[in-house]
């Protein structure tokens, strides 16, 4: 019997492991499962846990007000520490960048337990972007024991840093197989108001924002491009679920409240921000897990940073970076909205992040590991 301890804390973690939970459920009598969260994030958090019907064994609930970076680090290290001294787990599975994600590496290697990094070698260079993310990577990168990679990529990054080829399979992101098993076509919102767009007459831009460092400026130069484009284009509306942070929200209602065709909402669980997603024209994200997302529907993504750890779907063409100067955002918004020959280019190109097995391949990669199976699952490869 392999012990798996699955820990994660924030919503965008909770979706990428909630399907491989699923599927290591399936093998009963070889591997068993537990699931420890943080709850780094707390409500955003419990929304996945609830549509994907997991109950974790363990539940650290350290989320606090204005939490800062170094409480979160602590709280989660101190409390992880006390389950692995009562689960024992033979490996602790974790994902992709997060402060949870560290903590948790970092907990494991304390013990001298095995850890697998889920959605690993992801690289921007920039240790400050985004932040703290990449070095969130980085640092249980070096930690880990198993390397599952999303593409070929990734894993390169991780060979030029010495990781074992023998200790990497590419496996593809396991966000595409949450995707795929959520999204609705005919998908109704509990909000009236987004059920009465006509997404068919309408061109929908569909906008997230939070990184810490778009924080000010660089955020108030989107949303005042934005601000333009509605204003310009009679048929664009906007739907924004906007971040709690107040340091987004603020700046958001001060350039985008009020205005016509500009649909400013909470948050959206995952189920029905990826039917929004579906009915887009287009999306404008500085979100990492949108870019993997969105291509897989058909959609082109303008990332609003200045740096990405997804070179992937830049290359294939299904998203294109323009940062955050208000003439870049305006300008590439508009050669979408008049270009219908640059819009199915990228509408079109193929999605390099999955195809919806990921989860089965990182299942087979842990029982080869540990010697449940005597060959090496094949690779993803992104025709």
């Amino acid at each position: 019997m392999l012990k798996v301890l699955a820990v994660f804390g924030t919503r965008p973690e909770a979706i990428k492991m909630a399907p491989l939970i699923k599927e290591l459920e399936k093998h009963p009598g070889r591997i068993e499962c537990k699931v420890a969260v943080t709850a780094q994030h707390r409500e955003m958090l419990d929304q996945v846990l609830d549509l994907f019907q997991i109950t974790p064994a363990y539940d650290l609930n350290i989320m606090m007000p204005n939490q800062t970076l170094y409480e979160i680090t602590a709280r989660a290290l101190t409390g992880l520490n006390e389950i692995l001294e009562q689960e024992k787990p033979d490996i602790v599975l974790v994902h992709g960048d997060t402060t949870t994600t560290f903590a948790a590496g970092l907990a494991a290697f304390y013990r001298q337990i095995k850890v697998g990094h889920i959605e690993a070698g992801l690289r921007t260079g920039n240790k400050y972007s985004p932040y703290p993310e990449e070095m969130n990577r980085r640092l249980t990168g070096a930690i880990a024991d198993l390397h599952f990679a999303p593409t070929a990529t990734a894993k390169a990054n991780l060979l030029r840093e010495g990781v074992n080829p023998e200790n990497i399979l590419v496996t593809g992101n396991t966000v595409i197989d949450a995707l795929l098993a959520t999204v609705k076509d005919k998908y109704v919102f509990t909000d009236a108001a987004l059920n009465a767009i006509d997404y068919r007459g309408s061109r929908v831009l569909v906008v997230t924002t939070h990184r810490r460092e778009n924080l000010g400026e660089p955020l108030r130069n989107v949303y005042e491009a934005l601000r333009d484009i509605v204003e310009q284009y009679n048929n664009v509306e906007v739907v924004f679920p906007v971040h709690k942070n107040p340091k987004v929200r603020n700046i958001v209602e001060s350039v985008l409240g009020g205005l016509p065709r500009v649909h400013l909402t909470d948050p959206l669980e995952y189920a029905p921000f990826v039917s929004l997603m579906n009915k887009a024209y287009l999306v404008l994200t500085d979100s990492g897990g949108l870019q993997e997302e969105a291509p897989a529907l058909g959609k082109p993504v303008l990332v609003l940073r200045d740096t990405t750890e997804r070179p992937e779907a830049i290359d294939a063409g299904t998203v294109r970076m323009v940062g955050t100067d208000k003439d870049a955002v305006f300008n590439a918004c508009k050669t979408l909205l008049e270009d219908s020959a640059a819009y199915e280019k990228m509408a079109n190109a193929v999605n390099p992040y999955g195809d919806g097995r990921a989860c089965a391949r990182i299942t087979a990669g842990l029982e080869y590991f540990f010697g449940l199976r005597g060959n090496k699952p094949e690779e993803f490869i992104n025709l």
